[in-house]
């Protein structure tokens, strides 16, 4: 007995003590392990007032704790009510922010951050609220709770099932979706699409979900149009978007063809630096890449720890450790589809996990596709890797939850094996393991030749 129970509390069995998807656990230490050495030797732009790399290092160690510390307080909350409550306040959270975002807000304590021509960060106190990343979090809680709440029919207002659609699912989404506009085109578009897919999923009927597209693709004409008519003074981000999809200019002809040290040869170069800059990392990383600290790339794209991380990787990792950190998203979808099965009826963990995996998976292979120059630039960071401390704590909480929640599917498997019947009967499995008792005492030479029965 004492030798059993030391076997159990041996360390080589500690990680049975954790419930919830191990394989989630070790996607998030091998991200967070990724996060870490990526810093050390990414852009020298991180480096500033005399910091050292090993001072940027400490830094994200800080941040990557504090992510573990969020994500291990979310496990340890045992009641899906508690989720459930804070969910519902995802709208408003996410209207408030942009509605402090969208008015330049500008107070001692609290001001919007006007970066590269867009306002999308919030500086509250010092700390710096990357307010898209925390509005996708939000609105997949707050949709997740407001279609179980609809299916169990807890909403409140009109009786008809389609306005309280109207009210709880469609009208959020499209105003969301309108305030983003703003500051980020391909981060409207990437919430936008995210929401439209919760909501499909959710049970969205067919009729419903091509009214609302019409919709959202009608504000999109509307706003197009106040563009063109105010000459490009409102939401002009929105000539950014156009010209990233439908720009025509040959910048690479226009860098050879002007002379150096003109204007028109710095603007060309301007233009494809990064880009450029990016393809270059990925085919000089090869096979192996280069090794950590190697890259030359970094010395060019200002964005390397976030907008590039993804070929910074390649060229100091290579192909195989490309290849690995999108083996470690697949498998983060593959593991999301075990736990929304075993969910049982919970339709609420079912939709949160789905969003929430979708949301992290899809922002990484679009973060991969702009790396690989396949689409227009987005802006969108690697989760859990790249550079920037709001971000990563808002994913630390999203894989919080998913780890949280997989702990039903994780009962739901315990329970269903307890529950299985035996393969055989126990007289026949008593008798087998006697029979295998007895072959390991022969071969010890506890039995004769005589004693022992074949």
């Amino acid at each position: 007995m004492a030798e059993e129970k030391n076997r159990k509390t041996s360390i080589w069995t500690f990680a049975d003590h954790f419930e919830g998807d191990k394989v989630v656990w070790i996607i998030v230490l091998m991200l967070f392990l990724f996060s870490i050495v990526c810093m050390f030797s990414s852009s020298s732009r991180l480096l500033r007032d005399g910091m050292t790399r090993l001072d940027l290092v400490k830094n994200q160690f800080f941040v990557v704790m504090a992510g573990m510390a969020v994500i291990i307080v979310l496990y340890n909350i045992r009641n899906i009510k508690f989720f459930r409550w804070c969910s519902q306040w995802g709208f408003l959270i996410s209207f408030v922010l942009l509605a402090l975002l969208d008015a330049h807000v500008s107070l001692p304590f609290l001001k919007a951050l006007n970066i590269n021509n867009a306002y999308r960060i919030l500086s509250i106190g010092g700390f710096q609220v990357h307010v898209f990343e925390v509005v996708k979090v939000a609105m997949v809680l707050y949709l997740a709770w407001a279609m179980d709440a609809l299916k169990r029919g807890e909403l409140r207002g009109p009786e008809k099932e389609l306005y309280k659609k109207i009210i709880y699912l469609y009208a959020p989404f499209l105003i969301i979706f309108v305030m983003i506009i703003p500051g980020s085109n391909s981060s409207a578009l990437i919430i936008g699409l995210l929401m439209f897919v919760m909501i499909l999923l959710g049970g969205g009927n067919l009729r419903d979900m091509t009214v609302l597209a019409l919709a959202a693709i009608l504000i999109i004409g509307i706003i197009l149009g106040l563009y063109n008519l105010s000459n490009h003074k409102w939401f002009s981000r929105i000539g950014t978007g156009i010209s990233r999809v439908f720009e025509d200019d040959d910048w690479e002809r226009q860098v050879l063809d002007n002379p150096k040290g003109t204007i028109a040869y710095q603007e060309a170069l301007d233009a494809i630096r990064q880009p450029y800059s990016a393809k270059i990392a990925v085919k000089q990383g090869g096979l192996i890449g280069k090794g950590p600290g190697q890259s030359t790339q970094r010395y060019v794209v200002p964005d390397m720890s976030e907008d590039f991380m993804y070929s910074f990787i390649i060229e100091e990792y290579g192909l195989l450790g490309g290849i690995f950190v999108i083996f470690l998203y697949v498998s983060l979808l593959a593991r999301a589809s075990i736990i929304v099965r075993n969910c049982g009826s919970d339709h609420y963990a079912k939709l949160t996990v789905a969003g929430l995996c979708l949301l992290i998976a899809g922002q990484a292979f679009l973060h991969m596709f702009v790396n690989a120059d396949i689409g227009p630039m987005t802006g969108q960071t690697l989760p859990l890797i790249s550079h920037g401390n709001s971000a990563f704590l808002c994913f630390s909480i999203a894989f919080g939850i998913i780890l949280s929640f997989s702990r039903i599917a994780t009962r739901r498997i315990d329970k269903e094996t307890r529950m299985a019947a035996p393969l055989m009967e126990m007289h026949e499995s008593t008798a087998v393991q006697q029979r295998l008792d007895d072959l390991d005492a022969y071969e010890s030479g506890q039995l004769t030749d005589d004693s022992y029965e074949l």
